[in-house]
């Protein structure tokens, strides 16, 4: 059997156990398909619409499509436990380890932060992303329980309501004049959007030549603070896509601090990693 591939089944007649299709049509164990829709690479179309699929004996309808996308390395991916910082019940906040994703793929989900909520809260919830933090990256991510409260914390990052600080280790010593009440300021466009990021020095480690700095961002654009700050001639200690070539640590980026006014309480939420 191939590591990689993905299987369309057009459903005939009605009746069928989804279970007992999959497991014919792939030559797969029904044990081991039952720990692929567990994970998630498993989906159902129905009219217009394509949803996971997960229940193992459920009863499949004549004009649906089974799809199945089977990738071992994900499969094989054993998920990193995030810690659960505040379940405020219509949404809950982590902090994401290194390795974690924010969200999954057609090929699987098990190893996502909104998957490990749906899995280990209680009571359970489903979950919904609010905003993402690169797999590479550690910190603090909201997730919503509710499509409203996907809704109306989704809209508190769109109108830049939410405060976000950020640090990182980058390689080489960065200015001494960078600091937070005058940070370097970069506006550089990402994939022809608009991007603004301020960074500012903390410390210099002169053993490992490394400069520990705070970021903030106006913007929330894919690897804006690694790309910022590599052009600016500091790459991200740990970055492998914009980075120096052989860092062979994890990512130097977390989340550290997000603050935003409760949509529900109306009060200020603050979550800071550094005060423990």
């Amino acid at each position: 059997m191939p590591s990689r591939f993905e299987k369309h089944i057009e459903v005939t007649t009605n009746d069928l156990i989804a279970v007992d299709l999959l497991a014919k049509e792939t030559g797969i164990s029904k044990q081991k398909i039952k720990l692929i829709m567990q994970k998630g690479a498993v989906w159902v179309t129905k009219g217009k619409k394509t949803q996971r699929l997960r229940r193992a004996k459920k009863t499949l309808k004549q004009g649906e499509t089974v799809h199945l996308y089977y990738d071992q390395s994900v499969l094989d991916m054993v998920p990193s436990e995030p810690l659960l910082l505040s379940d405020e019940g219509h949404y809950s906040v982590w902090n994401k380890p290194y390795g974690l994703l924010s969200q999954g793929s057609k090929w699987g989900d098990h190893c996502t932060v909104t998957r490990w909520a749906e899995q280990n809260l209680k009571p359970q919830r489903v979950s919904f992303i609010v905003h993402r933090l690169d797999r590479a990256a550690n910190g603090v991510i909201i997730i919503a329980h509710e499509k409203s409260a996907a809704a109306a914390l989704s809209k508190l990052f769109q109108q830049r309501q939410v405060e976000k600080h950020y640090q990182i280790w980058v390689h080489g010593r960065f200015s001494d004049k960078a600091t937070v009440d005058n940070p370097t300021r970069v506006d550089a466009e990402i994939d022809g959007r608009s991007a603004v990021s301020y960074f500012s020095l903390i410390s210099y480690d002169e053993s490992q030549d490394r400069s520990l700095l705070e970021v903030t961002i106006d913007t929330g654009r894919k690897h804006q603070i690694r790309r910022h700050s590599a052009g600016l001639g500091f790459p991200v200690v740990g970055d492998r896509l914009h980075g120096q070539e052989g860092d062979k640590e994890n990512l130097q980026l977390t989340a550290y601090y997000l603050s935003f006014k409760c949509p529900y309480s109306q009060q200020k939420k603050v979550f800071n990693l550094l005060l423990g």
